[in-house]
């Protein structure tokens, strides 16, 4: 595979699962597939994935058992994975469902599908050159790739953009595995439109990745390859980190850690039937950890990391 990163004219931005070279991702260190605009990243190295005694998977965090005991599992939300499902480049990785060889999207789609297992999911490839479709209740779409085209060239693009800058559902959006602010020209040369166009939409998430998920007396710190916020006040106030823990899965990137927090999203608009997309968004964002990260700041954590109880907490949002 090439690098685990999609670089059609969207380069799919995630999983850095060994394949640091998959076109279309927006990874890791910026693969992409020749003649695309979309570019996944993803990484992997097969490995096995225990299940926990609550039901979740070695890489999930310990607030979304909480989240599942408590009867909150996207219920009434429907998720839409837009991304890689038809090329032939595949990615070896183990979620906890056992070692398997998977495209770009089908990894994004489990991943998303396992956090928030009562949601409705549905996928869209992204080389589609329709628009978007809204279901009924809350959506959330996943974005773990990276267009390399200006968005007005591509009606499934534009029609992304013309939504989050509605705010009619949650976008939450690879931040790419360049090891560079979001929205800059990466080593390569390559810039990622969609992101720049999702600069301030009131529901989009920006997301990077952690070495692992965090905790007060086990910090973690962003991932090497993870894009970051930099100087951009409106992208660090867009921006969360979550662990992707690559060591157990095989599979790294910020195109694995974005479903989990489109599965967060699904998890909140079950609780809060009648929040709006950008008031589960700003509530995710708001509720940010920061004593979880090594040497917080906002230019490279944004909000901070992620905290799906904290999310949860309240008895409604506003």
């Amino acid at each position: 595979m090439q690098k685990t990163q999609l670089f059609p004219i969207a380069i799919l931005s995630g999983l850095v699962m060994c394949l640091l070279a998959a076109t279309g991702f927006a990874g890791e260190h910026g693969a992409h597939v020749k003649g695309s605009a979309d570019a996944p990243t993803m990484e992997s190295s097969a490995s096995r994935c225990a299940q926990n005694a609550d039901d979740t998977f070695c890489w999930m965090g310990p607030d979304i058992g909480q989240a599942w005991a408590s009867g909150y599992t996207g219920s009434g939300v429907s998720i839409t994975i837009v991304d890689d499902f038809r090329s032939s480049e595949v990615i070896d990785g183990d979620l906890g469902l056992g070692p398997q060889r998977q495209r770009h999207g089908e990894w994004v789609f489990d991943a998303a599908g396992m956090v928030a297992p009562g949601a409705n999911m549905f996928r869209n490839e992204y080389a589609q050159p329709t628009s978007i479709a809204l279901q009924d209740g809350l959506n959330v779409f996943n974005l773990s790739y990276a267009h390399l085209e200006p968005v007005a060239r591509s009606s499934l693009q534009q029609s992304i953009v013309d939504a989050a800058l509605a705010g009619d559902a949650v976008f939450t959006k690879a931040a790419g595995n360049d090891a560079a602010p979001v929205g800059t020209v990466n080593s390569a040369g390559d810039f990622d439109y969609l992101a720049a166009s999702l600069m301030g939409a009131p529901s989009t998430i920006f997301v990077g990745a952690l070495e692992h998920n965090g905790t007060p007396e086990n910090k973690a710190s962003l991932a090497s390859y993870s894009n970051y916020p930099g100087s951009n006040r409106e992208v660090q106030n867009q921006f969360l980190t979550v662990g992707v823990e690559g060591d157990k899965t095989g599979l790294f990137g910020t195109s694995l850690g974005a479903p989990v927090i489109s599965g967060y999203s699904a998890i909140l608009g079950s609780k809060f039937p009648s929040a709006t997309p950008t008031q589960i968004a700003n509530q995710l964002l708001d509720t940010a950890r920061t004593d979880t990260l090594v040497n917080y700041n906002s230019r490279t954590y944004g909000r901070g990391e992620a905290s799906l109880s904290r999310a949860l907490a309240p008895d409604w949002i506003r």
